[in-house]
C-alpha cells in the first residue's frame, strides 16, 4: 500500500479545504463543476507524466489525443443515422477497401522489385492513379452524407451504446494515434519531436473540423446520452423527492404555509437534482482516476518502471547495456496518449456535446504541462495535485480578479473609465495567474509541488 508523505497530506488537506470553501461561498454546484474538470485534468496530466516524467519522451499532442477521445464518445454513443448509410455508406466502404489495397501493392512492390528506379516509377503510377479513384468514391460517398438533414444530421452517427463505453474506445484510438506518429517520429530529436507532435495534433483537430460526414466538424454533435440520470428525470422521481424531503425536514417543517412549503420543496428538489447529477459524475470520474493512478504506480515500481527511468537519466548507458530504447520510448508513448483519449472521451461525456473547434493546442496543450512541471514531473501524486491547483487556479482566478478589482475601486463611480477597464480585462488576468504559479514554482520548487521520490534499489 502506498504511503503519503506528511507534505503531501498537507497538500490534500489543502485541496480539500479549497473545494469546501467553494461550497460555502459559491455552492456547492459550483464546487463540483470544478472539482469533476480537475478530475479529467488530473488524468490528462497523469497521461503526459507517464510519458514525459518515466521516460523523458515530450507529448505536445495532447489536444489531437484528447480530440480522439472526444470523437470515440460520438462514434460509439451516439445512433447510426440510417439513411447517410444507405446514401454514403457503400462508397466509404469502396474508398476504404480500395486504400487497403493500395498499400498491400506498394508493399509488394517494395518488397519484391529491386531496382530503386523501377520501383520508385511503379510506386508513383499505382499511388497516383489509385488516390484518384479513391477520391471519385470518397467525394461522392461524404458529399451525399454531408447532405442528409445537414441541421441535425450530416455525418454517419455512431452505435448507439453506452457512452461509458467510449472512454475505454478513446483510449484505443487515441494509442492508435500515438503509434502512428511514434513510428514517424520517435526517432527525432527532443525539441523536433515536440514540433512535430504539436503539428499532428493540429493536423488531427482539422481532420474532425472539415470532416463532416464523421463528426459534422464545426457544427458540433450535441444530445450525447448521459451515463448519470437526469435532472428532469430525478425531479420527479419519488424516491429521490423523499430524500430530499428528509434532509429537508427541519427546514420545511417551520414553514406553516402549504404553498410556500411546497414552493421551497421544489427549490430544493431542483438544486439537489443538479448536485446529484454532478456528484454522480464525480464518483464515476474518481473511479477512472484512481484505477489509472493505482496502475501507474505499479508500473513506476516494477522492474520495466526502473528501466524507464533509467532510459531516462541516461539514454546512451540504457542503450549500451542492451535495451532498445526507441522501442520503450514508443511503448511509453502509447500508453500516455491512451491515458490522455479516455480523459477526451470522458470529458465530453461531462459535456454531453463535441465540439471539434474547442481543441486549441497552441492554447491549451502548455496549460497540461504547466500541471505536469506545478505537480511534479515523475511523481503521479505531483500530476494529479498539478492537474487539481492549476483548473482550480483557472477558474477561480476570475471571481477571485474581480473581487478584488471591486475593493480596490470601491472609492470609485460604477461608470469610472479605469474600473470597466479593469473589469472588462479580468479574463485575462488568468493568463498572468498561470505565470506567476509557474514563476514560483520554478524558482522555488523547481522539481514541483510533490517532486518524484527518490528511490533506492
Amino acid at each position: 500500500m502506498m504511503k503519503f508523505e506528511r507534505y503531501e497530506w498537507v497538500a490534500i488537506t489543502i485541496m480539500i479545504s479549497l473545494f469546501i470553501f467553494v461550497g460555502f461561498i459559491q455552492g456547492w454546484s459550483v464546487s463540483l463543476v470544478i472539482l469533476n474538470m480537475c478530475i479529467i485534468s488530473a488524468i490528462m496530466t497523469m497521461g503526459v507524466n507517464i510519458s514525459w516524467g518515466y521516460a523523458g519522451v515530450i507529448n505536445f499532442g495532447v489536444m489531437g489525443f484528447l480530440a480522439m477521445g472526444g470523437l470515440a464518445a460520438v462514434l460509439v454513443s451516439y445512433p447510426p443515422i440510417t439513411e447517410s448509410w444507405q446514401v454514403g455508406g457503400r462508397g466509404l466502404g469502396i474508398s476504404f477497401a480500395l486504400l487497403v489495397v493500395l498499400v498491400i501493392a506498394v508493399m509488394y512492390i517494395n518488397k519484391t522489385i529491386i531496382q530503386k528506379r523501377n520501383r520508385y516509377i511503379l510506386n508513383s503510377l499505382i499511388i497516383f492513379f489509385g488516390i484518384l479513384i479513391i477520391r471519385h468514391f470518397y467525394l461522392n460517398a461524404t458529399h451525399n452524407i454531408e447532405d442528409v438533414n445537414p441541421a441535425i444530421a450530416g455525418f454517419l452517427g455512431g452505435l448507439g451504446l453506452p457512452i461509458i463505453f467510449s472512454w475505454i474506445v478513446g483510449g484505443f484510438f487515441a494509442a492508435g494515434v500515438a503509434f502512428v506518429i511514434g513510428k514517424v517520429a520517435l526517432g527525432l530529436r527532443s525539441d523536433y519531436l515536440a514540433i512535430v507532435t504539436l503539428g499532428i495534433s493540429e493536423i488531427v483537430v482539422s481532420v474532425l473540423k472539415h470532416e463532416e460526414w464523421l463528426s459534422r466538424g464545426v457544427k458540433n454533435v450535441i444530445g450525447l446520452k448521459r451515463p448519470v440520470p437526469y435532472e428532469i428525470n430525478l425531479q420527479n422521481t419519488d424516491w429521490f423527492i423523499e430524500l430530499v424531503t428528509y434532509l429537508n425536514a427541519s427546514k420545511l417543517n417551520n414553514i406553516i404555509d402549504v404553498s410556500e412549503r411546497q414552493q421551497v420543496l421544489n427549490n430544493l428538489i431542483i438544486d439537489a437534482s443538479g448536485i446529484f447529477v454532478k456528484l454522480s459524475y464525480a464518483i464515476l470520474f474518481l473511479i477512472v482516476m484512481f484505477i489509472i493512478f493505482y496502475f501507474a504506480n505499479k508500473a513506476q515500481l516494477s522492474p520495466w518502471g526502473r528501466m524507464m527511468r533509467a532510459i531516462r537519466d541516461n539514454e546512451t548507458a540504457a542503450n549500451a547495456m542492451g535495451k532498445d530504447v526507441v522501442k520503450q520510448h514508443l511503448i511509453i508513448f502509447v500508453i500516455g496518449a491512451a491515458i490522455v483519449g479516455v480523459a477526451g472521451a470522458m470529458l465530453v461525456t461531462l459535456d454531453g456535446l463535441f465540439t471539434p473547434s474547442g481543441y486549441r493546442p497552441l492554447r491549451f496543450t502548455f496549460i497540461i504541462w504547466i500541471m505536469v512541471i506545478v505537480g511534479g514531473s515523475g511523481n503521479n501524486l505531483g500530476a494529479i495535485f498539478g492537474g487539481f491547483v492549476i483548473w482550480f487556479s483557472w477558474i477561480e482566478a476570475a471571481p477571485l480578479t474581480t473581487f478584488i478589482i471591486n475593493q480596490l475601486t470601491i472609492g470609485l463611480e460604477p461608470d469610472n473609465a479605469l474600473k470597466l477597464h479593469l473589469l472588462d480585462s479580468v479574463p485575462y488576468f488568468r493568463y498572468l495567474l498561470m505565470g506567476l504559479i509557474l514563476l514560483l514554482i520554478l524558482r522555488y520548487r523547481p522539481k514541483g509541488i510533490i517532486p518524484e521520490k527518490v528511490r533506492h534499489s
